[in-house]
């Protein structure tokens, strides 16, 4: 490259010119509808769960794997599709991953059986290990200057963030006026649209240099993540004390340990350790695991308590989410406009106090809760605080690092979320079972008392869950530097981060 200190201003030419790319806006719009595809897909299942199960006849032990197959597979390869993608080419990981996803989509709306389904929903995960972390590093290397990433990460955050809210609407319209298996053939024409977009509107880009995959590294940390995440969901069922729980958590332990050991010696890792021993970029990934598992397990249970307890059709359990949705939006922009004056820690600070505090309201729940006085202020103080903490959080996950390590720090805060998540819902939903049957063994079981040990259940659950938001936070407070203002991005030695090209 003919300027190998070029101050990196926005998209690059083939010759490694700085040149501001006039089409990032719209590429950022290409890759927020793929990212939401993404998210929606962890929660557009869940209230087609029923229909699905009575459709294919999926046993009630089996049909967690509607779920937990597309988990297990997207948190256990995440590392690896950030690789690939800063090694093979962002924009060529993030179509192949578009290609991979529609097609796993299609297989699983046209699915005969179980197997079929479960088997789709894993290939869905995989492809979707490769788009997730391929589309947040486009938006690392899109955008350096400091407002625009700004505003480009809010628009991230709220996807991020409110699309579990609106993958539940989503899945109730579908399955209440179509049928369930439109919660997976939706995403066929938003990855056609996506593709079509995406070729002409993203610039490629990609790691130069020492581009060897690390494949011992690959076998270690995927293996660990997939045990780790297969253990959890194991102790939602089985119970912690289980020996295959036990099991499959000590192994991961091991995998992940051994990973560790051999990330710090050889010489091109697939996680370089650089990338998480960051204060501020370590904190953030120890609050993205705190936040998933707390915010995953309220979604969970109010869906539970919606439905089951309110009577709520799925429509309109979807539908009370909306406020949900419309404030991590919100949020995400106000977030977006004062993170490069303030810093992310006071905004992550902020949104984790009033988080918790909307988490412990919702412990107030009983038989008979109002929707309008109870439940919607903590969905709204919920999704305010929420929005201010995926906004800085993906920036300081991702500030300062080198283009190089772009796609695998990009999965790191994707991986991070969805081991929150399996974390949060195995964990809550034992919490929950221990804490009905206590209840119940203590009050008798006439159906009344069924109700309450649910509402127990329930708001002990959620206490849990607002202890992890406050850990969150206490984190943010004392251990996240407080760098304020977003400095313009320094210069970068070309040669030795990216080499872009034009589309």
């Amino acid at each position: 490259m003919a300027d190998n200190t070029a101050t990196v201003t926005g998209g690059l030419t083939a010759e490694g010119s700085a040149s501001a790319d006039p089409r990032r806006w719209w590429a950022l719009g290409v890759i927020a509808i793929a990212q939401l595809m993404v998210v929606l897909d962890a929660t557009v299942v869940n209230i087609a769960l029923p229909s699905a199960q009575r459709a294919l006849g999926i046993s009630t032990a089996d049909r967690q794997w509607i779920v937990t197959a597309y988990t297990i597979a997207f948190g256990g390869l995440l590392l690896l599709g950030g690789r690939i993608a800063d090694y093979f080419g962002r924009k060529r990981t993030f179509l192949i991953g578009l290609v991979g996803f529609a097609g796993a989509s299609a297989l699983g709306g046209a699915a005969t059986n179980a197997g079929m389904l479960f088997a789709a929903r894993g290939l869905q995960g995989a492809f979707g290990a490769l788009l997730a972390p391929a589309a947040l590093s486009l938006i690392t290397v899109t955008f350096v200057e400091a407002k625009e990433r700004a505003r480009a990460f809010g628009v991230f955050g709220a996807i991020s963030g409110g699309g579990a809210a609106i993958g539940l609407i989503s899945g109730g319209l579908l399955t209440e006026y179509a049928t369930w298996r439109w919660c997976l053939l939706v995403n066929i024409p938003v990855a056609a649209i996506a593709f079509i977009a995406a070729v002409p509107m993203v610039r490629e880009s990609r790691a130069h240099g020492d581009t060897s995959y690390d494949i011992p590294g690959t076998i270690l940390a995927t293996g660990g993540l997939v045990a780790l995440v297969y253990g959890f969901t194991k102790a939602a069922t089985d119970g912690w004390d289980a020996a295959v729980t036990i099991g499959f958590l000590v192994a991961a332990a091991a995998l992940l340990v051994g990973f560790v050991w051999w990330e710090s010696r050889t010489s091109n890792p697939l996680l370089p350790l650089r990338v998480v021993l960051d204060r501020n970029r370590g904190t953030s990934f120890l609050v993205s695991v705190l936040i998933g598992a707390g915010l995953l397990g309220m979604f969970l249970f109010m869906t539970f308590y919606l439905q089951q307890t309110l009577g709520y059709s799925a429509l309109r359990s979807g539908v009370a989410y909306l406020p949900f949705s419309g404030g991590i939006i919100v949020a995400a922009g106000i977030a977006a406009q004062l993170l490069p004056k303030v810093g992310p820690k006071a905004l992550m600070a902020v949104g984790g106090v009033m988080a918790t505090g909307a988490m412990i309201l919702l412990t107030r729940l009983d038989l008979n809760s109002s929707y309008v006085t109870l439940i919607l202020p903590a969905f709204i103080t919920m999704s305010l605080g929420m929005g201010l903490v995926f906004v800085p959080l993906s920036s300081a996950a991702l500030s300062g690092i080198g283009e190089h390590d772009a796609g695998v720090a990009s999965a790191m805060v994707n991986t991070t979320q969805q081991v929150g998540g399996s974390l949060g819902t195995a964990l809550l939903n034992t919490i929950f079972t221990t804490a009905a049957a206590g209840y119940i063994t203590d009050h008798g079981t006439q159906p009344i008392q069924q109700a309450q040990a649910a509402i127990h259940g329930y708001n002990v659950a959620f206490t849990a869950s607002a202890v992890m938001l406050a850990v969150a936070t206490i984190l943010v407070v004392v251990l996240m530097r407080d760098a304020g203002p977003a400095q313009p991005q320094e210069e970068v030695d070309l040669d030795g981060a990216l080499e872009a090209a034009p589309a």
